[in-house]
């Protein structure tokens, strides 16, 4: 399934990065990264590792002119529980560190059916988070709070832009839910796609 996803993830990012484009702790490994079967309704329960990169730890107070006023802590609870309605076992994981980052990416190989990342600082620089999600055999979704183009230069360059299904950028907080509703239809549409 891995490479089926891997092969849906490089077919579609051309079509979903027009689409999306501008609309845009430690973690423990635990039982909950086994494979889940589904739910009692019969609909696969999909599995998304979000991650968030270097200074998310604080949303709400760095910036909050260009990242809003909400917390982490906020986005990810919003999200578990989007993620319940939705069918969706929803993990987070947050580090300042590139090196935690990569690991945790890695630790998800043949554990996720799809990533949301934020890479803050490091979508400009990071080759080696670029790696990773190579790695991952799994559809990844770019998510940024700001809209980068309308900020400085610096910002316009990403590593994974062109690996990544989807880019969403600009909505604030809402936009990690708007990719975790994407994500349902980006995995399920991999699925139904032939080898």
């Amino acid at each position: 399934m891995g490479a089926k996803l891997a092969r849906a993830r490089l077919k579609s990012s051309r079509r979903n990065d027009s689409i999306c484009s501008g609309v845009v702790g430690m973690a423990k490994k635990s039982d909950d990264d086994a494979k889940l079967e589904g739910d009692s309704s019969g609909i696969e329960t999909l599995r998304v590792l979000v991650v968030h990169g270097p200074n998310l730890n604080l949303l709400g107070e760095r910036e909050p002119e260009v990242y809003g006023r909400t917390r982490l802590a906020d986005i990810d609870r919003e999200l578990k529980q989007l993620g319940g309605e939705l069918g969706i076992k929803v993990k987070t994981f947050q580090s300042n560190s590139e090196g935690d980052i990569i690991t945790r990416i890695q630790e998800a190989r043949g554990k996720i059916d799809a990533l949301l990342i934020n890479p803050a600082g490091y979508t400009h620089t990071s080759v080696a988070i670029r790696d990773a999600i190579l790695a991952l055999e799994a559809p990844a979704v770019e998510v940024h709070l700001s809209n980068v183009y309308r900020r400085e230069p610096m910002r316009h360059r990403s590593t994974i832009a062109d690996i990544a299904v989807a880019r969403i950028m600009g909505f604030g907080a809402p936009g990690y839910a708007l990719a975790l509703r994407a994500v349902r239809s980006l995995v399920e549409t991999a699925r139904r796609q032939p080898a």
